[in-house]
């Protein structure tokens, strides 16, 4: 969240973040949307008896707030069927691994037990299946000799916060968007906008 809200601090970002949702009353995200300027809205899912009435407060907030895009950053629950569907195509995550592999949790322990050379992340729209969305951007880095999980999130991490935001402008911009039940139809997009490869040297530094 803290890499999108600085990119639209610039006037040429083709986005503005006009609300922060949160489902708890005390995280560093909402601090840092009020540091930001950003509006801020909890809606504590305790205090709804079921997963549809605390979406649906949700939705009447996004809606309020004119939004155009639901962006997930931290947010930990399932969402339902019905909040996906009425977001369909405006609503995306970013994951910690190349999908389609290691959809889920601990990709970054299970990339090092397969082997892996290449680790990443990558930006994806929201669909009922986990995971499992058009993919919208993905970003690459090596895993070193001698990385454990913790390093390997860190540097993953750091291109999280660089990705986000340009698959973010890709969209604002009407260069990509979901076409179609389960394609990512692409506008003049070459594949230097759809994916970050840093080089080594650059992440050692």
């Amino acid at each position: 969240m803290g890499a999108l809200a600085r990119a639209a601090i610039n006037p040429d970002f083709p986005a503005e973040i006009v609300l922060v949702i949160s489902n708890r009353p005390h995280v560093a995200g909402l601090e840092l949307a009020r540091e930001h300027g950003i509006r801020i809205r909890v809606v504590d899912h305790t205090e709804f008896e079921s997963r549809e009435d605390h979406e649906e407060k949700i939705t009447e907030a996004l809606e309020e707030a004119g939004a155009g895009m639901v962006c997930l950053a931290g947010y930990m629950r399932i969402l339902t069927e019905t909040f996906i569907n009425r977001w369909r195509g405006q609503l995306i995550n970013v994951h910690p691994s190349l999908l389609p592999a290691f959809r889920g949790i601990d990709t970054h322990e299970r990339a090092l037990e397969r082997g892996c050379r290449i680790h990443g992340c990558t930006v994806h729209f929201v669909n009922t299946d986990l995971d499992a969305g058009p993919i919208i951007a993905q970003a690459a880095v090596p895993v070193l000799p001698g990385d454990d999980a913790e390093a390997l999130s860190e540097r993953v991490l750091t291109i999280e916060h660089e990705l986000y935001p340009k698959a973010l402008a890709l969209i604002a911009d009407r260069r990509v968007r979901w076409s179609g039940s389960d394609a990512v139809a692409d506008m003049d997009v070459t594949v230097d906008d759809v994916a970050l490869f840093p080089a080594p040297a650059q992440l050692k530094e």
